[in-house]
């Protein structure tokens, strides 16, 4: 494993060694391995910083490398000879803009170059992608194209930011509809379903998302004031009514995309049918949240944060002026609901 110790990296760690694996990570050494993990130190990024990993072999390597492209590639190539597949936790914004709804694998992708420096987000996932083709080939090479990753060890500050929000108690601005449906990856599921792959010695590019439908903004939001158990109240706005004070989605208003249009349809509309049908099980909702907020409760309720993401910042300004209007029945917005949604 090249990384290990945070997010996604960590929930495959935590897997495999659950499945009776032997585990190498290989980290800068910033934060814990899972115990159980063997451990090698350096840094990707760094002369001679692969150093750690010259000498070994492994049946298979999993790297989630988002910078760039060329530390996939050096890495690689060092492995080639040495490793029997190469897994690449890739992402969904690889695919060219617009994403059709339902668009499968073989939606048309991004530019990218294997040997290149970072440049943005989505070329240099896909030239993570070209590195480990390059280097290993088509048939011993998995690229998992993953949409939203929620979960415990969230880095990212998506399901971590409701919750605290949810936590605080009181009027939470929730976006509607309440029914909207969309789509996540527990990270977990994601490592599941990566491990399994590997077994299966699978190939080639796999979208990652939970099934269209699997949940909805209401019981997503639902499951975190069930988690805390705080006396939050849910007051649901129409998307209109969100819109209309500038409140940008996902960014502002995590998960959350307004329906219809190009940016709900390649968030929440994914086709997954590849992975279902080579193993993906997604577990509820409400296990997803729960989970979450305990490992969020016992590191002291801060979670981490990666500097190369944008951080939730919703002001509370803003979101008093919406609620100011859903008391008030400005036009435009739903009637106040409880926590319960009844």
């Amino acid at each position: 494993m090249l990384g290990g110790t945070e997010f996604v990296g960590r929930a495959v760690v935590e897997a495999a060694l659950g499945r009776g694996w032997e585990v190498t990570a290989f980290h800068r050494g910033r934060h814990q391995a899972p115990p159980g993990t063997r451990v090698l130190i350096g840094d990707r990024t760094a002369d001679g910083g692969l150093a750690a990993l010259a000498e070994g072999d492994w049946d298979a390597v999993v790297d989630t490398w988002s910078a760039a492209p060329r530390a996939v590639l050096e890495a690689a190539r060092l492995l080639r000879g040495r490793a029997g597949r190469y897994a690449y936790v890739s992402s969904r914004s690889v695919y060219a803009w617009p994403w059709p709804a339902g668009a499968g694998e073989d939606a048309p992708v991004v530019e990218g170059a294997a040997d290149a420096g970072a440049t943005e987000y989505a070329r240099d996932k896909r030239g993570g992608e070209l590195a480990v083709l390059e280097t290993f080939g088509a048939d011993r090479s998995l690229l998992v194209r993953a949409g939203l990753i929620l979960g415990p060890y969230e880095n990212v500050g998506r399901l971590p930011w409701w919750l605290d929000q949810v936590a605080r108690g009181g009027p939470v601005l929730a976006p509607g509809p309440r029914d909207l449906p969309i789509q996540y990856i527990d990270a977990r599921d994601l490592a599941d379903w990566l491990l399994g792959a590997l077994e299966q010695e699978l190939s080639g590019p796999y979208d990652m998302v939970s099934p269209p439908g699997h949940t909805t903004m209401g019981a997503l939001l639902d499951a975190c004031v069930a988690a805390t158990g705080a006396d939050a109240e849910l007051c649901w706005a129409e998307p209109e009514r969100i819109l209309d004070a500038g409140i940008e989605p996902w960014t502002e208003l995590p998960v959350w995309v307004p329906p219809g249009g190009e940016m709900y349809d390649a968030v929440h509309r994914a086709g997954v049918g590849r992975a279902l049908a080579t193993g993906l099980v997604c577990r509820p909702v409400t296990e997803t949240v729960e989970d979450t907020w305990r490992w969020l409760t016992a590191i002291g309720g801060t979670a981490p944060r990666r500097p190369d993401r944008v951080t939730p910042r919703l002001a509370p300004e803003v979101a008093a002026k919406v609620l100011a209007g859903l008391r008030e029945g400005v036009p435009g917005t739903t009637p106040r609901e409880g926590a319960s949604g009844q």
